[in-house]
This record gives structure tokens, C-alpha cells and sequence, in this order.
């Protein structure tokens, strides 16, 4: 058995924050504002982890309004998200496919780091990862340059051999 899944998510960008995506500390004068680190490229993918297995999403298992995820880092949350999936839901990831929307920085110097965080994270190879990044043309915050936002695809296997596989 196969499923996919889908997530999105976007976050203001502010003065006073840093800047993590994908894991990485990104020199740049503003961050993204959210409870946690505000990683929106894990935030997506780790909704698209549970929209496949079938679950909620990310704000129902690390509410905002719980202190135990205040700037916590989102990779936490992603291994946490690997066990609700993978061990608890018998899934193996199979791919993963994102795409972060930025008008600045320029994130394509980071984006081999953020495969290799998610990938040692999520015990599975970079070359099952796909980070890319884009801009918005001007368009909308993202191009305005008042927020980031990213969207992630995942697919997953069932670990779990079937009866007519036996």
C-alpha cells in the first residue's frame, strides 16, 4: 500500500528572529515568527508525514498554546512526526518533494544541508529528498518579502508486508 501526502505552511519573516529553514541557521536580517523555530519547510513536510499516514496535523499533536514547543526546533518535532508515522503507523518515506518560496535570501547555498539534516533525521537517503527553492515573482508576501512559506509532498509505503504479498 501506498499514500501520499501533502503540506504547506508560511510564516512572517521579523526582525529579532533567526532564520531556520530546513534546519539551518540562515544569516539574514530577519526570521520567520511561530511557537517553535518557525521552520517552514519542516513544518510542511511534517504535515505532509501525517496527511499521508492518515493523521492530524501538526497543530493538534504541538499546539501553540502548549509551552513544551515554545522555540523548540522543528527537527525535534520532525523525529516525533518519524515515530507517529513509521513506528507507531508501520510506514517506510519513500520520497519526500518540497519546495521553499522566498524573494530573499537566496537559499540555494543551503539547501544540500537541509537534505542531509532531514535526511539524518528521517533515516532515510538524500537521494530520497528533494529541497528546492523559489521566489514569487514579486507576488504576494513571499514576493513582498513579508513572509516565507514552503510546500512539501511525500510518499509512503506500507512496512508492513500485506497478506496477499505473503
Amino acid at each position: 500500500m501506498t499514500r501520499v501526502g501533502i503540506g504547506y505552511d508560511i510564516h512572517r519573516l521579523v526582525e529579532g528572529r533567526k532564520l531556520v529553514l530546513g534546519g539551518v541557521d540562515i544569516p539574514y536580517g530577519k526570521g520567520l515568527i511561530g511557537h517553535s523555530d518557525a521552520d517552514v519547510l519542516i513544518h510542511a513536510i511534517m504535515d505532509a508525514l501525517l496527511g499521508a499516514a492518515g493523521l492530524f496535523d501538526i497543530g493538534h499533536y504541538f499546539s501553540p498554546a502548549d509551552s513544551r514547543w515554545a522555540n523548540i526546533s522543528s527537527l525535534i518535532l520532525l523525529e516525533k512526526v518519524k515515530g507517529m508515522v513509521c513506528g507507531d503507523r508501520f510506514f517506510r518515506i519513500a520520497n519526500i518533494d518540497s519546495v521553499i518560496v522566498a524573494e530573499n535570501p537566496r537559499l540555494s547555498p543551503y539547501v544540500d544541508q537541509m537534505r542531509k539534516n532531514i535526511s539524518d533525521v528521517l533515516k532515510i537517503p538524500c537521494s530520497s529528498i528533494m529541497v528546492k527553492a523559489t521566489t514569487n515573482e514579486g507576488l504576494g508576501p513571499e514576493g513582498l518579502g513579508q513572509g516565507i512559506s514552503a510546500r512539501a509532498a511525500v510518499l509512503l509505503e506500507s512496512a508492513v508486508a500485506s497478506p496477499k504479498s505473503r
